[in-house]
């Protein structure tokens, strides 16, 4: 058995469109749908994720610009041109 979760959008005409990749061909299945929505008040907390709450108070601003500067990242090689 294989757990497949999706998360998705019904739209105006309330009819939900499933397209589910599975890995079998010519084959019975037997397929189960849960339907529950999506609240905003199923989104974590910072401390529920393992932050401490002051956090991103500490830590934001925390670098500096020289900190943030890109390496150089070096020559592209030559590439064979498209046909």
């Amino acid at each position: 058995m294989q757990k497949i979760v999706l998360r998705t959008h019904v739209g105006k005409d309330g009819i939900l469109h499933l397209d589910v990749p599975v890995a079998l061909q010519d084959a019975d299945l037997e397929v189960t749908v849960t339907v529950q929505p999506v609240t905003p008040t199923q989104t974590k907390s910072p401390e529920e994720l393992g932050y401490s709450s002051d956090f991103f108070e500490r830590t934001f601003g925390c670098l500096s610009d020289e900190q943030l500067e890109r390496e150089p990242q070096g020559e592209l090689p030559e590439r064979e041109p498209l046909d």
